[in-house]
């Protein structure tokens, strides 16, 4: 298994695809190219039905898929607000590469058999598959395609992020081979000689201390440990120091425990969420997230300090498990929230990753929302980094 990444940024089309494909092609010298992923931003909207045909074609690739982006990441560069192009490929020798397109009319629906999923997918559960996808944000509910995948093909990694890049309907692009998709969600199921490990970074920290939900109703928290949550909240804010009390004003997030039975809870364990409204009537608020009594929760804090501090951790936190195969490749969906605009440098994330992790073939792009498993199930989530770090098995 070898992986390559290359990005260019303000040539033309052309050129671009040129200098991309040239590079790969540098890296990749010994047997066919099987697989790559391509990221364009929407300076080259024009050429998103011609540019995939012509990478593959220059490539003599077997498989590829990507989308439109807002920002592009590739040869150890992130690059926002500017025209540009990131190519990842890889020979993946005994590996099986199968794509797929699933539009919102198409998507079982949640009372589907496991089997229909595979007959639409047209992927088997065995051999277990390896999921990447990408979708589009203003066609597809990918909440609701997670949870389906999760359901007919438990214990598959599933990573990726949502297009971006289109401000209206059918202004995002998914490249399928040479086929471009402007709705729905595409695909590729990986199996064989391959496995995919996955680091999905939220960039915040707990603050006071767990708290059992004792009230709810759907999205909206009613009784923490029979308080209403505003007073928690109060009560909380009353004991942070000055620096915690300003981020509380608009930098405020809920965690949502998913390994509930572990007893030290810490950063990967929490899923975040957004306070979407405040009652202060009542004292209730509204989560970006369907609650259940009895469910453990946490409020958490974000800002770049600890983004940047969460991500050494979980990275830190990965190599501690002792992998026993190295990484080959790998690819980030960040959001477009972070980056430069948040963390105030350039290549911040893939910095750090190869600081951590080592010189691998990084590539991705920001997205407007990032697909990543915490506590074993899958998410889309919002102002968060999610690797993808691709090794062999054998």
């Amino acid at each position: 298994m070898q992986w390559a990444s290359a990005v260019c940024a303000g040539e033309s089309p052309q050129n671009s695809v040129k200098h991309l494909t040239e590079a790969i092609l540098t890296q990749l010298q010994n047997g066919p190219i099987d697989l790559a992923f391509l990221f364009v931003t929407p300076h080259f909207q024009k050429g998103y039905d011609t540019i995939p045909h012509a990478i593959r074609e220059a490539l003599g690739c077997e498989t590829l898929i990507g989308c439109s982006a807002g920002g592009v990441i590739g040869g150890g560069r992130e690059i926002e607000n500017h025209p540009a192009m990131a190519l990842t490929a890889a020979q993946l020798p005994g590996t099986t590469c199968k794509t797929f397109h699933l539009t919102s009319q198409a998507l079982p629906n949640m009372d589907s058999s496991p089997t229909h999923w595979h007959n639409c997918l047209r992927v088997e559960i065995e051999p277990k598959p390896y999921f990447v996808l990408l979708g589009d944000p203003l066609s597809f509910d990918m909440e609701k395609g997670l949870m389906g995948l999760d359901f007919a093909y438990p214990g598959s990694v599933k990573v990726g992020g949502l297009a971006s890049g289109g401000g209206a309907f059918g202004g995002n692009a998914l490249f399928v081979n040479d086929k471009t998709y402007y709705s729905g969600m595409i695909g590729i199921a990986l199996t064989g000689d391959i496995q995919i490990d996955t680091i999905v970074a939220q960039g915040c920290r707990p603050i006071g201390q767990p708290f059992s939900i004792t009230r709810c109703d759907r999205n909206l928290l009613m009784e923490i440990d029979h308080k209403p949550p505003l007073t928690i909240i109060k009560e909380l804010f009353e004991s942070c120091n000055k620096q915690d009390q300003e981020k509380m004003h608009h930098s405020l997030f809920f965690g949502l425990a998913m390994t509930p039975f572990k007893e030290d809870l810490s950063r990967g364990d929490f899923l975040i969420r957004n306070l979407v409204g405040m009652d202060p009537k009542s004292g209730h608020i509204a989560i970006g997230a369907l609650l259940r009594e009895g469910q453990t929760g946490q409020f958490h804090l974000r800002d770049a300090e600890t983004s940047t501090e969460d991500l050494q951790w979980l990275l830190t936190k990965y190599l501690s498990e002792g992998r026993p195969k190295p990484a080959k490749g790998a690819l980030l969906f960040s959001c477009l929230g972070r980056g430069k605009n948040f963390h105030g440098k350039v290549n911040h994330d893939s910095n750090l990753f190869e600081a951590k992790i080592g010189t691998i073939p990084l590539g991705g792009f920001f997205c407007n929302g990032e697909i990543g498993a915490i506590g074993g199930n899958t998410f889309l989530h919002g102002y968060t980094s999610c690797f993808g770090i691709f090794k062999p098995t054998s």
